[in-house]
């Protein structure tokens, strides 16, 4: 596991803050790349000061975002099939696009905030926002408010818990925990919007 740590650590340390976007950028395409593999070490870079934390958690989230804006505009474009075309080479097939489309439909444009803290589902949800023409300012928004608290929990992640990875699984509960309450404040507020 150490070997490990050092390896993707010293990748990040190697390509810098570059390495850092590019890697976000992907993440949030159709391209599988986890941001754990940046962010965590960004931050174990940041706590032997390598890296500046703040910087790192901006550079992860303006990845991200136009990682997203890649996938939003691709869909609003393309179109379905244009979509589906590009997604093959990645094996995006086109049950999970309508699995996307239906928890896209289901809640709305505050899906592309909390997709973003849902593994597996963040990098995808662009595709229904765009495919839908969602409003440009409010994707961005959403977008970028949701990939910044992402980064900034596994960037301090591994800014306090550097090669220790005793604590992770209180972080994931946290992560998922403010994704139940974000979820709970939408449904409260979604219910008084409509009895106005």
């Amino acid at each position: 596991m150490h070997e490990i740590v050092d390896f993707v650590v010293n990748i990040a340390r190697e390509f810098g803050y570059l390495g850092i976007f590019i890697m976000m950028f992907l993440e949030s395409t159709f391209f599988p790349f986890p941001s754990e593999v940046a962010m965590i070490p960004a931050g174990i870079l940041a706590s032997q000061d390598e890296m500046n934390l703040t910087l790192a958690i901006l550079v992860g989230t303006a990845g991200s975002l136009l990682g997203a804006l890649f996938n939003y505009f691709l869909a609003r474009k393309y179109g379905r099939v244009g979509v589906l075309k590009f997604g093959k080479y990645f094996f995006f097939t086109s049950e999970k696009l309508e699995k996307m489309e239906n928890f896209f439909v289901k809640h709305g444009s505050f899906s592309t905030f909390v997709a973003r803290l849902i593994p597996g589902v963040r990098q995808l949800v662009s595709l229904p926002a765009g495919l839908s023409s969602m409003h440009l300012g409010k994707f961005m928004l959403s977008t970028t408010l949701g990939a910044g608290i992402w980064a900034t929990v596994l960037a301090l992640f591994g800014y306090f818990v550097g090669e220790n990875d005793e604590y992770l699984h209180q972080i994931v509960l946290v992560t998922l925990l403010i994704i139940v309450l974000l979820s709970m404040l939408y449904v409260y507020l979604n219910k008084r919007a409509k009895k106005i």
